[in-house]
């Protein structure tokens, strides 16, 4: 079952994804008109159309989905575009340039993966229910809130931009709030050891446990909490529940299945127009890999959607050049800038 019309002349265009880095090539495939030209359908995988993650913590202070929401309803209500809501992708026919979902196959002229990245758990014996909860989603977000409930102590695992965010997340729970770095310093990645230190005596001083230097072999029944966290040595930590953010790995799942070219550490082989191997198909986003690059941060993405709006619009000379990895973090009343 094809989901266009024989009768139309315009060609098709299927968007897979619509997270931030999706939605915001949708928008500039609208702003350059390219619904003159092509019939758009965009399928994201969660209920809830595009919302802002960086800004997901807010959630726990109140906001509600809606408000998180990057663009009004109406937006995807224009003649020639559907969004399929709740709808995953899950397979991708390259000959017969289609994309197979359980509501049936839809074609496709040009297809952009917009799949994102997803949280890595580290293989720990014992990790797993309320000891095994990630930080990505607005559902992730909700099983956060409700193993929260009536609990004293949670831990992230991971001392980087999105687990200090979790950590603030559970304070704003009512949790005694702990990190677990396995460097030496907190946001390893962006910091100098002045600049971890200075961060750690001023993340510390707003009441979250900082543990460096710790990595988790296991994780066993706690005797006055829930969970026991067994560090190296006889060296280990009780929490009632454990959120990872022990960093990303692309979702290329649907390229590997349709034999697009993967980077060595993952992510979909872009060229300089967001294209695959496949000329058919872009990649933007975490899921792709440039140089043998992938980027955690929302801003390069939205430069790859920018290509590849234009570029899909005609625009031969649209280039991405790489990416600004500066970074700005304001959390609990800390500015951090790298």
């Amino acid at each position: 079952m094809n989901s266009t019309d024989a009768s139309t002349d315009k060609q098709r265009l299927i968007v897979v994804g619509n997270g931030m880095v999706g939605h915001h090539c949708v928008e500039q495939l609208l702003a350059g008109g390219a619904l003159a030209h092509y019939r758009i359908e965009v399928f994201g995988e969660e209920a809830q159309r595009a919302y802002d993650r960086v800004h997901l913590s807010e959630y726990f202070g109140g906001r509600d989905a809606e408000s998180l929401a990057m663009s009004a309803a109406s937006l995807y209500e224009a003649e020639g575009l559907t969004l399929h809501l709740g709808c995953p992708v899950l397979g991708i026919d390259r000959e017969a340039r289609e994309v197979i979902t359980a509501n049936g196959r839809f074609g496709y002229d040009k297809l952009v993966l917009a799949t994102g990245s997803y949280p890595f758990v580290p293989p720990i014996e014992g990790a797993e229910g309320d000891s095994r909860l990630v930080y990505r989603t607005l559902d992730d977000l909700d099983g956060i809130r409700a193993a929260a409930q009536g609990k004293r102590r949670g831990v992230v695992v991971g001392g980087g931009l999105l687990g200090l965010e979790a950590a603030n997340a559970l304070k704003s729970l009512g949790l005694e709030a702990h990190v677990v770095e396995f460097a030496p310093r907190l946001m390893p990645v962006q910091l100098d050891d002045f600049g971890g230190a200075a961060l750690k005596q001023r993340i510390e001083d707003l009441g979250v446990g900082v543990h460096l230097s710790k990595a988790t072999q296991s994780i066993s029944a706690g005797s006055e909490y829930r969970y026991r966290m067994n560090f190296a040595g006889d060296d280990f930590l009780e929490t009632d529940l454990i959120v990872f953010s022990a960093g990303i790995r692309p979702r290329d799942e649907l390229a590997r299945q349709c034999v697009l070219a993967i980077g060595p550490r993952g992510g979909v082989v872009i060229d300089d127009h967001c294209r695959s191997s496949d000329p058919h198909v872009y990649a933007i986003g975490e899921c792709a890999s440039w140089n043998e690059q992938t980027f955690g941060l929302v801003a390069p993405g939205y430069d790859m959607a920018r290509v590849a709006a234009r570029h899909i619009a005609g625009e031969a000379s649209a280039a991405f050049a790489g990416a600004d990895m500066s970074t700005k973090l304001k959390l609990m009343g800390v500015d951090v800038a790298s």
